[in-house]
């Protein structure tokens, strides 16, 4: 994988409920892919652990109410469950690897090795084996090809792992990541060059707006 300077990171509050282990197993796969790949939100990361281990040590002392502080220290004793990936490893990315360690742990370390599905007009999708609470997905996206336009119920995260995309007045290259949710509607548009290939994660099924792509989608799992 190429090593470009990353645009696209992580928002603060994505980092904290990743630092407190309080995102569901999929977005947390998201969430350690990109920390591995992206020195800035490592940066970041690292300094929300910070916060968390002196909220802890200063608790007693602090003037909360006592649901509040009981909530956070739940938050952040619990750390991650057993399902969901582990932090990522605070090391820059191994330029050798096609796959970031965070998900080579779920697909290996090569693209060619993946068994892709196709739901049509060339894009494949591998559905990847998370907890319920939110689905990961490989997308292969042929270069030049547009996602129906759609909208979202949630949080969506996409990371481009290979190739580009546009989306409106954006540019997302490889170690990029956007960041998606109810406000957003978009039909982003493969670059032209590779195929772009995404990590893609939705809390809840996407929202299309044509009735052709509304009728496939139970059938695609979309």
């Amino acid at each position: 994988m190429t090593v470009r300077t990353i645009q696209h990171h992580l928002t603060d509050s994505l980092l904290m409920a990743y630092s407190s282990g309080n995102l569901p197993e999929a977005l947390s796969l998201a969430v350690a892919t990109h920390i591995s790949m992206c020195d800035k939100c490592r940066a970041a990361l690292e300094s929300f652990d910070a916060v968390g281990g002196a909220l802890l040590e200063d608790s007693s002392q602090a003037s909360v109410e006592a649901d509040a502080l009981s909530r956070t220290l739940s938050m952040i004793r619990s750390g991650p469950q057993a399902t969901e990936p582990q932090q990522a490893d605070q090391q820059p990315l191994d330029k050798t690897r096609e796959i970031p360690a965070p998900l080579a742990d779920y697909i290996g370390d090569r693209f060619e090795d993946i068994t892709w599905k196709s739901i049509g007009m060339g894009v494949k999708q591998s559905i990847l084996e998370t907890s319920d609470d939110a689905t990961a997905r490989l997308l292969y996206i042929p270069p030049g090809t547009a996602v129906p336009d759609h909208s979202h119920s949630g949080t969506e995260l996409t990371l481009v792992l290979q190739g580009a995309f546009a989306d409106e007045d954006d540019y997302f290259a490889a170690g990029d990541i956007e960041v998606a949710d109810g406000d957003v509607e978009h039909a982003p548009v493969a670059a032209d060059g590779e195929p772009c290939i995404c990590l893609a994660v939705t809390e809840a099924p996407l929202k299309f707006s044509k009735f052709f792509h509304k009728a496939v989608q139970p059938f695609l799992n979309i």
